[in-house]
């Protein structure tokens, strides 16, 4: 099977899409940006890989593939969670004088959260755009709180242990065979005898498919550190218009908000570029502002827009500075402000930016596609509607559920374009741009 990789190497998250010949997604990878951008690419490329592999065993299936599709992405973060188990267990010991006392403790928190691996990676969970690191970090604090009240272990120790081990089994690139962790899957997903047979044949054959990478492009904030030919790279400007095309092709405007940048961009009928205008270097009024708010607040990230969205006097914000947002909230929040009217004030101050952007790119066309990690948020979703509604009228606003990988997708389609099918055999390379 012949695949094109996209790959957009953001400030906050890394993503892969996989197309084939007909351009159509057949698989997807995600992770968070980590400092090593190398381990990052390759981790959000291997889930892409395995993404394609599995649509291809799940084919078959009909409706059982629901079952063992969540089963299978359980199951692989249980590895990573025992890698997690292990470094923790290493580093409680390497503690002169706790090692007798953490250990234990340690061994219970992990054991609890392998015996509640259903719930804390379901599709649910990661479907609130949490990764690994998240969902097991919250767990973890809240089990490590539970065995500090109970005594005999010191809570910042236990959290020490975390914090230096998460780092390492974060980075730790897992070779898992994918037809064993398919069958662990189909085990666990509890098929009925007839149908598990069927399954375990269709992880088998989707295991022995050759999935060969003809060609690839790679794009993002990041992409000077793609370990990419530089004939491989492309703007984001013009990935993320490609992309929002192929997504919704009546798109004439794209409204990207990314962790550490701002992007309006106009394109024509055929996704290419026209007209664009960028932030500056500052990240205010981006994802990386949104996550600050979110520390200074104790709140997760996929909290705020719902938060914000229950506001009934949004307060006035004077600044999306990012230094002194920390200051202005604690500033608002001291003279009586509601939390809520306060972060749904912030939503709209990140959105009139962002308008600002739009008009002096040319303004809103019909259709508008919002993409990028903030256009998860409800709330910046919900600013972004009332505001082009009183400065443009009304507008087709789209937001897309697979928005973030909207990049990727561009990155993509350009590496398919780049190889016609009718010029490339299967199994042969792309000269320059072989994965």
């Amino acid at each position: 099977m012949r695949l094109y990789l996209g790959v957009d190497l953001g400030s906050t998250t890394s993503k892969a899409v996989l197309v084939g010949d007909d351009e159509h997604v057949v698989g997807r990878g995600i992770t968070n940006t980590r400092s090593n951008y190398d381990v990052a690419v390759e981790i959000a490329r291997r889930d892409a890989m395995t993404d394609a592999r599995l649509a291809l065993a799940l084919r078959p299936l009909g409706d059982d593939g629901h079952a063992v599709a969540e089963a299978f992405w359980v199951t692989s973060d249980l590895h990573r969670l025992e890698a997690l188990r292990q470094l923790c267990r290493e580093g409680a010991r390497a503690i002169p004088g706790e090692g007798p006392r953490l250990a234990p403790a340690i061994d219970m928190i992990l054991a609890r959260m392998v015996e509640e691996a259903g719930q804390l990676f379901s599709a649910a969970a990661r479907g609130r755009g949490s990764f690994f690191r998240d969902i097991v970090g919250a767990r973890f604090h809240a089990l490590a709180e539970e065995a500090g009240e109970r005594g005999g272990v010191d809570f910042e120790r236990l959290l020490g242990v975390y914090d230096r081990a998460i780092l390492e089994a974060e980075n730790q690139l897992l070779d898992l065979p994918f037809a064993e962790v398919f069958a662990m899957a189909v085990e666990r997903a509890a098929l009925p005898a007839a149908r598990r047979e069927a399954a375990l044949a269709a992880g088998a054959a989707a295991a022995a498919t050759a999935l060969d990478v003809a060609g690839f492009v790679g794009t993002g904030y990041g992409r000077a550190r793609l370990p990419f030919p530089r004939d491989c790279i492309r703007s984001e400007i013009l990935c993320h218009g490609l992309g929002a095309h192929a997504m919704l092709p009546r798109t004439r405007t794209v409204l990207d908000i990314g962790g550490q940048d701002t992007k309006a961009i106009q394109i024509d009928a055929t996704g290419l570029v026209t007209g664009f205008q960028m932030n500056d270097r500052c990240a205010a009024g981006c994802g990386r502002y949104l996550g600050y708010i979110a520390d200074e607040l104790s709140l997760g990230l996929h909290e705020l827009g719902p938060l914000a969205l229950t506001a009934r006097r949004p307060a006035r914000i004077t600044s999306t500075c990012t230094v002194f947002a920390g200051t202005e909230i604690r500033d608002l929040l001291s003279v009586g402000e509601k939390r809520e009217d306060v972060l749904a004030g912030l939503h709209r101050a990140i959105v009139t930016r962002a308008m600002s952007l739009l008009a002096r790119s040319g303004g809103v066309s019909d259709e508008l596609t919002f993409t990028g990690g903030v256009a998860r948020n409800p709330a910046a979703v919900a600013a972004l509607r009332e505001m082009v509604l009183a400065h443009y009228g009304p507008r087709t606003i789209n937001v897309h559920h697979d928005s973030i990988y909207t990049g990727a997708l561009g990155a993509a389609l350009f590496a398919r374009r780049g190889v016609p099918a009718e010029d490339l055999p299967d199994g042969k390379e792309c000269t320059g741009c072989s994965a």
